[in-house]
């Protein structure tokens, strides 16, 4: 039959579990961080993006239309 943990292990053992518990808690915090900064950084992104997109769309706009006889310019 096996021996029941003495008082002593038990409290080495909450001491261990209570240092990785505070170890998880600083790796959540700088993980959230990290969630936070890139999540602005996408949203950075996107904007620049759209921004870009509505500027080649202005410019598309101002290209003259294509005949639709599929000549590439006016008859000699």
């Amino acid at each position: 039959m096996a021996k029941p943990p003495s008082l002593d292990q038990l409290a080495d053992r909450v001491d261990r579990l209570l240092l990785r518990y505070e170890e998880l808690q600083r790796t959540n915090l700088l993980l959230s961080e990290q969630v936070r900064t890139l999540s602005q950084e996408r949203d950075s992104l996107r904007s620049r993006l759209s921004a870009a997109r509505a500027r080649v769309d202005a410019l598309l706009e101002r290209l003259p239309a294509t005949p639709s006889d599929g000549t590439h310019g006016p008859a000699s």
